[in-house]
């Protein structure tokens, strides 16, 4: 069993890496976070003010608080895939990722670093698209540590999978093709404009297959204090799929996998 321990020069490494990511999504944060921030004041204007009012309440919230949850989710979803999947495979195309192979530094802290920038910049995205909730509705919040918890696991879980999509993507269009026919699917059959249970029952099944589903219940039970679904369960399968996908990435950097051809 590895064990994960880091000494002085160790932890300077990872500050670098994940000062570096952070600098790297600041510097264009038109690019990068206020795209999130406009598109969900376009989700509550819309479904707020056009389209809530029409379906009225689901399990005694409005439309508009019963799908806040979740999209607050997505964006965190696809920043924390995105950043590192775009900054570790531009790495790979401007050859600089040799470098920090050829470095002391070992393999875990490289794969920390990246998927730390990821995190960090899931919970600037996240806070930001609260942010703007927060000027057209009062939603509630029924466990704040929870909604932490979750960010950061759900963050963590998809900016190891988006590095592992950058060390196998052999070009620039490669790393579009998980975000597009994966994670949006996923994303918009995970529950997040409707309730599950309200589905025929075949399509209710289906939906135990999809993580996200669960994610998003996890998301809706931190705001409403509504369970949908298991909160121990949602959490094992993301603890789960964490340790999976990270150990992947892991092999891939040990043995350069996609990496160093």
């Amino acid at each position: 069993m590895r064990v994960f321990s880091m000494n002085p020069s160790q932890v300077v490494a990872l500050k670098t890496i994940v000062r570096k990511e952070f600098l790297r999504f600041a510097r264009i944060w038109i690019q990068t976070i206020l795209p999130s921030v406009i598109t969900m004041f376009l989700y509550i204007t819309i479904f707020g003010n056009f389209i809530g009012d029409k379906i009225g309440n689901i399990k005694n919230f409005t439309y508009i608080e019963y799908i806040i949850p979740g999209l607050i989710i997505i964006p965190i979803i696809t920043n924390s895939y995105m950043n590192v999947v775009g900054s570790f495979y531009s790495g790979r195309f401007q050859k600089s990722t040799e470098e920090l192979l050829v470095s002391p530094v070992p393999n875990y802290i490289i794969l920390i670093g990246y998927v730390s920038g990821g995190v960090l910049r899931a919970f600037i995205v996240g806070f930001s698209v609260y942010l703007v909730t927060i000027f057209f509705i009062d939603i509630p919040i029924n466990n704040l540590p929870f909604i932490i918890l979750m960010t950061f696991l759900t963050a963590f879980l998809f900016s190891t999978a988006g590095f592992i999509n950058a060390a196998y993507a052999k070009s620039f269009d490669d790393i579009n093709i998980v975000p597009t026919f994966v994670l949006n699917p996923l994303t918009y059959l995970g529950g997040t404009f409707y309730a599950i249970d309200s589905l025929p029952n075949i399509w209710q099944d289906v939906s135990l297959f999809n993580p996200i589903a669960y994610i998003v219940s996890a998301f809706r039970y931190g705001f409403l204090g509504l369970e949908e679904n298991s909160i121990l369960l949602s959490l094992g399968i993301i603890i789960v799929f964490i340790f999976i996908l990270f150990r992947i990435g892991l092999v891939m950097l040990d043995k350069g996998i996609g990496i160093k051809n």
